[in-house]
């Protein structure tokens, strides 16, 4: 995965995340927009609404910034391979994403487009950027890499689809170290259990 941001021409900011799936299957992963943005670590969502065919009403706390946003979004379909989510309110322009195969899988390059405000304007708010666009880069690489090896399989699926991604970002981390408590005290029981069986066979 590979990110870059700061001031451009276009006052953008960008992340290209290198995946294992092919193109075709990297579309039907977009499709979903709503569980493209609840991968991202930082976004803690209350709502999350279809109010059309394109159009989209979502409310979440960025972490990444403490801001709690209320956000009107519009799908603006380019092609096939990409399509950007139009913001009719706050600093950001417009979040697009482009889609293109990459040796034996594929590249999304997500960009966090600022352009729409003047720039005395964008000064005056800068608090409100969002920091978030690296740590979600790694995130889809991570759950991409875990879809191709995993997701095949059902119960995989249900999980992360209708348990994990409904999370937020701090119930994750916290069902996380509970599967590696739960881990760790398995082997040490069947450590335990091992040893008496051995001692008892002598």
């Amino acid at each position: 995965m590979n990110q870059a941001e700061g001031d451009n021409p276009r006052d953008a900011s960008w992340v290209i995340v290198d995946t294992p799936l092919s193109l075709p299957a990297l579309r039907e992963f977009c499709a979903d927009i709503e569980r493209l943005f609840r991968i991202n670590p930082y976004l803690e969502f209350q709502h999350w609404q279809r109010t059309g065919a394109d159009s989209i009403h979502a409310g979440f706390r960025n972490l990444s910034n403490q801001q709690r946003v209320e956000l009107d979004l519009c799908v603006e379909r380019e092609s096939d391979d990409a399509f950007a989510l139009l913001y009719r309110a706050g600093i950001k322009t417009r979040t697009r994403f482009v889609l293109e195969a990459a040796g034996a899988g594929s590249r999304l390059t997500i960009t966090d487009e600022y352009a729409g405000m003047p720039p005395a304007g964008r000064e005056e708010r800068l608090h409100e950027v969002d920091k978030s666009l690296t740590a979600w880069g790694w995130a889809l690489h991570e759950y991409l890499r875990r879809e191709q090896r995993w997701g095949g399989c059902a119960p995989w699926r249900w999980y992360m689809r209708r348990w994990w991604l409904p999370m937020t970002p701090g119930a994750r981390r916290i069902t996380y170290m509970l599967v590696l408590l739960t881990a760790a005290e398995l082997v040490l029981v069947l450590l335990v259990a091992t040893i008496y069986w051995i001692e008892n066979r002598g």
